[in-house]
């Protein structure tokens, strides 16, 4: 079972944006968030505790032109991938949509397997990028090398390919327990030599590298049966 991947949708029309919901829901993998226009998605992004890993984005907004909303997204510093839905679908409509930061374009009447399959696969290269960081208490977590960097003590950290595995999963988990037999299936692939004590034995080096006090973590915390990160730890960095 994976951590539900949070998505955006911003769009006017009030029984599409419901569809997307709706559908993202069905597919077990996403949860939604809506807005109807630029000015109520720029107020979610702003929150403190948003964490949105991609965002559906209409051309056609009531208060903004959806793709001088994505340009605004991307000086802000927000990577985080933007499909854009649009009834235009002419070469120039497509090209001014991709030059103004979007990472795909769909028209149109577009068929929903198709726009998942899309996010899907959008998500699979940003979380791979070098551009994906997230905050996890003091350190500045990048997945893609296996680094947590410590800025305030100029200190780095390298994790091996399971840590960093484990530590992405719990922050996909978003503060919530995840049960060791989830974190065995997702990092070890079902593997039927793993047993238990495999996790048991990653999690207490990761706790040796990351925490102040590894007898006593404040990150990384042992409850029902699994592990989470600690929910006030948990931030996007330069999303």
């Amino acid at each position: 079972m994976s951590a539900l991947r949070q998505i955006l949708i911003v769009e006017d029309d009030a029984a599409l944006r419901a569809t997307l919901a709706e559908q993202l829901l069905l597919a077990g993998e996403f949860s939604a968030d809506e807005a109807e226009s630029a000015a109520e998605a720029e107020a979610k992004l702003a929150r403190a505790d948003a964490r949105y890993d991609a965002i559906l984005l209409d051309v056609g907004l009531p208060d903004a032109d959806g793709r001088d909303f994505c340009a605004s997204l991307r000086r802000a510093g927000r990577n985080m991938p933007v499909i854009m839905l649009t009834g235009a679908d002419a070469e120039s409509d497509v090209i001014r949509g991709l030059d103004s930061g979007a990472n795909d374009y769909l028209a149109k009447p577009f068929r929903l397997p198709e726009l998942l399959a899309r996010v899907r696969a959008q998500l699979r290269v940003y979380d791979n990028t070098e551009e994906a960081t997230f905050l996890i208490g003091p350190y500045v977590f990048r997945p893609s090398v296996r680094l947590l960097t410590d800025t305030a003590r100029n200190r780095k950290i390298r994790l091996t390919d399971k840590e960093c595995a484990i530590l992405k999963f719990l922050y996909r988990a978003g503060g919530k327990a995840v049960p060791r037999p989830v974190l065995l299936n997702e990092v070890w692939n079902y593997s039927s030599s793993v047993s238990t004590h495999t996790l048991e034995t990653h999690v207490y080096r990761l706790r040796q590298k990351i925490e102040t006090d590894p007898a006593q973590p404040r990150l990384v915390i042992t409850e029902h049966g699994g592990y989470r990160l600690d929910a006030a730890s948990l931030a996007p960095a330069e999303r």
